[in-house]
């Protein structure tokens, strides 16, 4: 089983410029995540997907590969779903692990235990998650508890909130369901693996990148 880990990133990108190259704790973003999947010591290798060859830099040609994207797959109206399928479809693996660098708080143990998880299971896709134990409403209707009754937030079953900061699929699963007309991120059996609030931190705003230097400095201590 070839196990593949892939930084999708972007250059475009409209809530905070050039996001993927921003500065966390003095290197870009990026760097974070190509320095997690070495360290996790579990893949065959390791790719940086990206549309803009200025992301090649990173790349050794070695540990860490480079995939180009066609141009029209890093606008902001390319989904995931498309990229994730042409990637496939285009590099070898039986597995991959999609390890985003806009999550950087996630650890290089949490990569690695998520990918041995994926790799020991029969899941087709994982999602990393967050457990928020909390009653949790959806278009003002109660999801994980009642109106009829108060319950105790300890007894209530946690919802799981999807934080793609690691994402797992198996390749010819999400091939397949594609090019029947369905979608690949959520194919066959899905399940999900919980983080905790920090590792799924997602950045996607300037405040975003200034909570997770805060957070960093802390964890640091």
């Amino acid at each position: 089983m070839k196990t593949v880990a892939m930084i999708p990133a972007r250059m475009g990108s409209q809530r905070l410029k050039k996001k993927n190259l921003a500065p966390l704790a003095g290197q870009p973003l990026i760097t974070h995540a190509i320095d997690k999947c070495r360290a996790a010591g579990c893949f065959d290798a390791i790719y940086i997907n990206s549309e803009n060859a200025e992301f090649g830099q990173f790349a050794d040609g070695e540990t860490v590969k480079f995939y180009q994207r066609p141009e029209e797959l890093g606008n902001s109206v390319a989904t995931s779903e498309q990229f994730v399928y042409d990637f496939l479809k285009n590099v070898d693996c039986d597995l991959l692990v999609q390890v985003h660098s806009i999550a950087p708080l996630l650890s290089a143990e949490e990569v690695k235990t998520f990918s041995e998880a994926f790799i020991a299971s029969d899941a087709d896709v994982m999602l990393s998650c967050i457990e928020d134990q909390i009653e949790v409403a959806y278009q003002d209707q109660p999801v994980n508890f009642t109106f009829a009754e108060k319950t105790n937030s300890q007894d209530l079953k946690p919802v799981q909130r999807v934080t793609w900061s690691i994402t797992g699929w198996r390749a010819k699963p999400y091939v397949e369901a594609v090019e029947a007309g369905g979608i690949g991120t959520y194919n066959g059996k899905i399940a999900f693996y919980p983080v905790n609030a920090i590792s799924g931190h997602v950045i996607k705003t300037q405040q975003d990148l200034d909570i997770a230097e805060a957070l960093l400095s802390v964890l640091n201590k």
